[in-house]
């Protein structure tokens, strides 16, 4: 067995074949692996941008086992691929996508690009029949993947043209150059390449690579690497006293991640052991271990707030915790370091845990990616820290508005129409929204929210009785508006009222201790106009609740920016498409979405019958869609529309940075 690192270049270039064995899965990698691959290959793009090409990080992907097989003289050499078929497809597909894109730019610096991609790393040019291909995968993917190495075809049911779709998406939103990329994956993605002898049993090597054992963590390294440092009369003491504690409370690999971050490091998952190896390689190997745990006990606190002493800042904590943002968890290491040394006040770390609860909130309700916040919390310390601001907390705040947080108009807009109730953690932090209004009113007692649900006053399952008090438009209204903030409040009786109608709502409603509750006391309907009084009402008290804390000549008019304004050019997963009206925008949106997104079409058709569906006669004034589907379009004015694409992009997981509208200055 012959083990070394390498970078990807001398795997795919030379007249060679990875034959991909029968025993192994078809191509099964999902958005789950490609995005952390894209995400991997964007923060490289940024530091080559930021630093010369040489002095760029490798990025280490893992390892490929492979095994030569035997071969006629005059063809390619083979390698069985035991192991890494689903990174090597991975890169096979971004680089037929790379070849593609080139080509469609009619340039003739880029054609020779594209040239070049498939002659060195896709094929074997002057080979014929399966020796053509670098990569035979399984049966079950083979002949997808030489249709869309060879033809150029990227259509069909199967994993690998989903991953192709995918990248191509990010690839267009992205805006690099094919070239870049290609250098990138080629010269800085980095593999363990394990070739194995011919009498090895390739299928023992499988099953041992495979086998459940554990292997050893990032921490486990950190810790090894350490402790060979250390005199072996000097280990078991400094064990217990440094790094035991550490090991016992928390998650040490996440842990030494944040630590080594909080100096504005970008440290990705699978480097953590070779960054920090890097950092502490000079310097007293004791002094570092101290340092850990120093800072370990912030984490626990941060953590587990039930920590720390402070009962406001415990609270705030607690809050953050549940908006499950863990990029934070750098700065607040540096926060919880000054609060400790005195170089600031509790009253002032209060106020950067209030402004963090803002500026996440804010950018959770108007749909902001959150896969940009390790960029801008990890060297948030330094830049307040290198920067003329009249104290840390101004700088914090001065630098933060700056950094996509939505002002006033926008937040209020939003938050009227977000769909704040689903899957995932939304319901969560829609909890933590509404306990947050209720405290606002000041109650002398306090609330114990644990007993308390998210109720909906206009029911998830709709009576008969509900879609007659709803009106002709039950189905829409339904849709639109039952999980937006005007419809949700809490109450610890929603097994007892579950759908009832309106009426017997209220009567709980009117038993309720909750401030929010008493707002349907001189309420007699619950229809479209009701529920949308009230997300007036809540928006208005959100405003006050997490006021915009940048300079006010930073906000902008009260205009909202899309409502009452003609849409010109529409912007969705990578596409730019001219719009005249907003009934384009919704009828391209799906469309975009129907092509690109398939499966989440249909769960968009899943949760909004009323509008999407491939059944015509269920529509009154519908627009056909490219995939044979229909969308509504009747009385729906431009609100609804905004409103409808907004909550379909949330339900299906798109965000601010996927969608977005330029519209015309009226």
């Amino acid at each position: 067995m012959n083990a070394n690192e390498t970078k990807l270049q001398p795997i795919l270039e030379g007249t060679k074949q990875y034959v991909v064995p029968l025993f192994q899965r078809p191509y099964s990698w999902d958005k789950d692996q490609w995005s952390r691959l894209w995400d991997d290959l964007m923060d490289l793009s940024e530091e080559m941008d930021q630093s010369k090409e040489t002095d760029l990080r490798t990025h280490f992907m893992g390892s490929i086992v492979t095994m030569p097989t035997t071969s006629v003289p005059e063809g390619v050499t083979k390698y069985l691929l035991i192991d890494g078929q689903q990174r090597l497809t991975t890169i096979f597909i971004i680089l037929s996508l790379l070849r593609d894109s080139a080509l469609g730019k009619n340039d003739e610096k880029k054609s020779r690009l594209a040239e070049e991609i498939q002659n060195t790393l896709l094929v074997n040019q002057y080979k014929e029949e399966t020796d053509y291909f670098k990569l035979l995968p399984t049966q079950v993917d083979r002949d997808f993947f030489e249709r869309l190495v060879k033809d150029r075809i990227f259509d069909g049911q199967n994993q690998i043209i989903a991953a192709y779709k995918f990248f191509d998406r990010k690839l267009r939103q992205s805006g690099l150059e094919e070239e870049d990329l290609k250098k990138l994956m080629t010269n800085h993605l980095s593999v363990i390449s394990i070739l194995l002898e011919r009498n090895d049993n390739p299928y023992l090597v499988f099953e041992s690579l495979n086998a459940k054992g554990l292997a050893l963590s990032q921490a486990d390294l950190i810790r090894n690497y350490f402790f060979m440092r250390i005199h072996i009369k000097d280990q078991e003491r400094i064990y217990s006293e440094y790094w035991k504690p550490m090991q016992d409370s928390l998650d040490l690999t996440e842990f030494i991640r944040h630590y080594i971050m909080k100096d504005g490091y970008k440290v990705r998952e699978s480097d953590v052991y070779f960054v920090l190896k890097d950092i502490t390689s000079k310097g007293d190997v004791i002094g570092w271990l101290e340092d850990l745990r120093k800072f370990s006990t912030y984490y626990e606190k941060i953590t587990r707030p039930e920590k720390e002493g402070n009962v406001v800042i415990r609270l705030a904590l607690s809050r953050l915790n549940r908006l499950q943002i863990t990029t934070i968890y750098p700065f607040l290491l540096n926060c919880y370091n000054k609060y400790n040394l005195g170089e600031i006040t509790s009253s002032d770390f209060i106020e950067i845990l209030k402004t963090l609860e803002n500026f996440l909130i804010r950018r959770f309700i108007c749909n902001i990616p959150t896969n940009q916040l390790n960029k801008i919390f990890s060297p948030l310390n330094n830049q307040i820290q290198s920067g003329v601001f009249a104290n840390y907390v101004e700088g914090m705040k001065t630098l933060l508005q700056n950094k996509t947080y939505p002002k006033d108009n926008e937040f209020k807009e939003r938050i009227k129409d977000a769909k704040l109730y689903g899957a995932g953690d939304r319901a969560t932090k829609s909890k933590l929204i509404l306990e947050k209004i209720e405290e606002s009113y000041d109650h002398k007692e306090k609330i114990d929210f644990n007993g308390l649900e998210i109720e909906h006053v206009m029911p998830q399952t709709l009576t008969d009785s509900w879609k007659d008090h709803l009106g002709d438009d039950w189905e829409k209204a339904h849709e639109l508006l039952l999980h937006t903030i005007g419809n949700l409040t809490l109450t610890a009786y929603n097994p007892e009222i579950s759908n009832g109608d309106f009426r017997a709502k209220k009567d709980y409603y009117g038993q309720s201790h909750l401030e929010m509750n008493k707002y349907f006391k001189d309420i007699d309907s619950w229809k479209q106009a009701e529920i949308e009084d009230r997300a007036e009402f809540l928006a208005n008290r959100a405003l006050e609740i997490w006021p915009y804390f940048g300079n006010e000549e930073k906000q902008t008019v009260e205009k909202s920016p899309l409502t009452g304004r003609t849409p010109k050019i529409l912007k969705c997963l990578g596409q730019e498409i001219q719009v005249n009206s907003w009934r384009d925008v919704l009828e391209a949106t799906m469309n975009i979405i129907a092509e690109y997104e398939p499966e989440k079409f249909a769960e968009l058709i899943k949760y909004f019958p009323g509008f999407i569906g491939f059944d015509e006669k269920r529509f009154r004034s519908p627009r056909k869609l490219k995939n044979g589907a229909f969308v509504e379009v009747d009385h729906l004015s431009a609100r609804s529309t905004q409103r409808l694409c907004y909550q379909a992009l949330e339900t299906i997981g798109m965000t601010a940075d996927d969608w977005s509208v330029e519209v015309a200055d009226n």
